[in-house]
């Protein structure tokens, strides 16, 4: 793969960023300084014409929506609760695997008619609630989310559940499934137009990458 134009590439630390260092990897790209021990947060890659800017996982549609990057790295719950319309999203990483969930304490809730919801997915959870007719009070929190039910603040929350051992070891049960959540390849819709042959040929490297993980093939 071969870039001219210059690229600029939103990520976030931690798991997503873990995950995908092997993905861009194997397309040709790789950081000249880890971001998790590294200060800065505009980093250099062995790629001249590509650099990656490091920045929170909620604020990733936003930088590539408005332009500060052409591409970006970031979880489908991220990009649902952001609802930007500046942004192509055309492939879809596979890492980063979970469910958004409805969770709560088992038959804690039945006939209730109005209830309370702890999340910070609070556009996520009002178009869910609102597409069974049902009227909820949405409780925003940032994290320590299950706590919620216990202590009597909510009467449900909704959260990213992967393996579900959080919610056991609190008493909780996933109760209903709003989305299945994976990692995606956002695009700037002019960065689409104006770069397209190298975001273009980024793209297909990530998608032959994909394929043959998803095969079984070695990175």
């Amino acid at each position: 793969m071969e870039l001219a134009t210059p690229l600029t590439l939103a990520l976030s630390k931690g798991r997503i960023f873990q995950q995908a260092v092997p993905l861009l990897a194997a397309a040709g790209i790789v950081a000249a300084e880890d971001p998790e021990t590294s200060r800065k947060l505009v980093l250099a890659t062995n790629r001249p014409e590509v650099t990656l800017i490091i920045v929170r996982a909620s604020d990733v549609p936003t930088y590539v929506e408005y332009g500060a990057a052409d591409l970006g790295i970031a979880g489908k719950d991220v990009l649902m609760e952001h609802g930007g319309g500046g942004l192509y999203e055309p492939l879809d990483l596979r890492i980063g695997r979970c469910r958004l969930m409805v969770a709560g304490i088992e038959n804690a809730v039945r006939g209730a008619s109005r209830l309370r919801i702890a999340t910070k997915y609070v556009k996520s959870t009002q178009r869910h609630f609102a597409a069974q007719g049902k009227q909820v009070e949405v409780i925003k929190l940032y994290g320590s989310m299950e706590l919620a039910p216990l202590v009597g603040l909510a009467d449900l929350i909704v959260d990213l559940v992967e393996s579900g051992s959080t919610l056991r070891a609190n008493g909780l049960v996933p109760l209903e499934h709003i989305a299945d959540i994976s990692s995606r390849l956002v695009v700037n819709k002019a960065s689409w137009k104006m770069k397209h042959v190298p975001i273009g040929g980024l793209l297909q490297a990530l998608r032959e990458v994909v394929t043959q993980r998803s095969r079984g093939g070695a990175l």
